[in-house]
């Protein structure tokens, strides 16, 4: 760790996918900053979505990591944005290893627009299950706000009851994000800190997100003020096969209703929408599989 501008600061970011944490030491402000490279690409490879969808999907991967590496106690997340516009549908996925899955359900050829306009009326959901548990925890609230960073600065303002600001952007090589908020003392500690580091925040551009790594912004971003630094993290995208699920369910459903499919199709496929895996069984692979049981 160190403080922006010093001469102890870390290395530069030479690798993508990573999430880091500050903090402004005189101000009580906590901050964070997420660029994604490869593992947006692997998750979003094969997909085709229309530029909106692909940029919305990417500002809550990036968001996601935010939030997930900076949970007081490590744990799984999951943001679901449901819509009843064109596109009905955001999940994002990460887990106690800063791993990610995500999707997007909309219609295809979607022009650009704000967030309301692209989603219509819709509703944000949290599901955060920790160890210790006895049952995860869900938040269920409507959307509000005219993008998605504003729809979480709010969500965020209102459930930690803390000033939040959130600067996203992606495109379809880099999903990235910077994350701001105010600590209980901060307004005693100075009462203009928040308003002045919001302001500096405010002159971020898109292109400075996907493309500056995190001591490089901070720098740009907050030259005079004092900044501790902490050892970055890294985030990946895992989703791997996993025919053991598709078994479980298929045995769920029943042999009788697996043996009629197979008599109509002569074969099961069973698509995993989170992973855009595609799962297919033959007669044998179905005969053998009820045989175990």
């Amino acid at each position: 760790m160190g403080r922006a501008g010093a001469t102890q600061l870390s290395a530069p970011d030479t690798q993508p996918n990573r999430v880091r944490s500050f903090l402004f030491e005189q101000l009580d402000i906590r901050g964070a900053w997420v660029q994604l490279g490869p593992a947006w690409r692997e998750m979003t490879a094969g997909r085709d979505y229309a530029e909106p969808v692909h940029e919305l999907l990417g500002q809550l991967a990036a968001v996601t990591a935010l939030v997930s590496g900076n949970l007081k106690q490590a744990g799984r997340l999951t943001f679901q944005l449901r819509g009843e516009g064109a596109v009905s549908l955001l999940v994002m996925d990460c887990d106690e290893q800063l791993r990610l899955r995500g999707m997007a359900r909309a219609v295809p050829d979607l022009a650009a627009g704000s967030l309301p306009t692209l989603l219509g009326a819709g509703s944000l959901t949290l599901t955060l299950d920790q160890a210790g548990m006895h049952q995860p925890y869900q938040s269920h609230v409507p959307l509000q706000g005219e993008s998605l960073a504003g729809v979480f600065e709010h969500y965020l303002a209102q459930s930690e009851q803390a000033p939040t600001r959130l600067w996203l952007a992606a495109n379809h090589e880099t999903a990235a994000g910077l994350f701001l908020q105010a600590l209980p003392g901060a307004a005693l500690r100075d009462a203009d800190g928040w308003n002045r580091v919001q302001m500096l925040a405010d002159t971020v551009r898109a292109d400075e997100l996907l493309e500056l790594g995190s001591i490089k912004l901070i720098e740009r971003l907050f030259a005079e003020e004092d900044v501790r630094v902490y050892d970055p993290r890294p985030v990946s995208y895992h989703c791997p096969y996993d025919m053991n699920k598709i078994q479980a369910m298929l045995r769920s459903v029943g042999q009788t209703e697996c043996d009629a499919i197979i008599a109509d199709q002569g074969e099961i496929r069973v698509h995993d929408d989170i992973c855009n895996h595609e799962y297919v069984l033959d007669a044998a692979a179905v005969a053998a599989l009820f045989k175990s049981t």
